[in-house]
């Protein structure tokens, strides 16, 4: 067998070129099915990475996956949400900050823990190759896909 890139002769079962590092034709085939290269749990995961930037990324660049396009989806109105959740906690946050500022830390900081802990279970479903909807966002997620 012969490199397509370099032209170097590698074995039958090789998987990339010893010369080059190209891969050859025994390697791993790209996913079927997506506009991507990626796998779609992978897709899906990267979807909710940088919130709505990725997911819309992801939601233009993915024509024929389902599975990548509703993770895309849910990522951007997840994001949205919590701009618009963040707007009262933050308010309820400074409030709470004039009477006494251990407090206002104290809400900040279990309302970005629990964010953070959504986005961490969002991604580890999409990679787990789950379509893990969530309630209401991911109905709504649904019928946009």
């Amino acid at each position: 067998m012969f490199c397509s890139k370099c032209g170097a002769e590698n074995a039958d079962d090789s998987d990339f070129c010893k010369q080059c590092g190209a891969p050859t034709g025994s390697a791993m085939p790209v996913a079927t099915g997506s506009s991507t290269s990626l796998e779609p749990n992978v897709a899906g995961l990267l979807c909710y990475l940088f919130g709505w930037v990725s997911g819309l990324i992801f939601f233009l660049i993915e024509k024929e996956d389902q599975f990548v396009r509703f993770h895309a989806m849910q990522s951007i109105v997840v994001s949205v949400a919590v701009y618009i959740v963040c707007i009262p906690v933050a308010i309820v946050a400074f409030i709470f900050g004039l009477i006494t500022p251990v407090l206002s830390m104290l809400l900040w900081t279990v309302f970005c823990l629990a964010i953070f802990g959504l986005i961490i279970l969002l991604m580890y479903k999409a990679y787990q190759g789950e379509r893990y909807k969530l309630p209401k966002i991911g109905d709504f997620a649904e019928k946009y896909i």
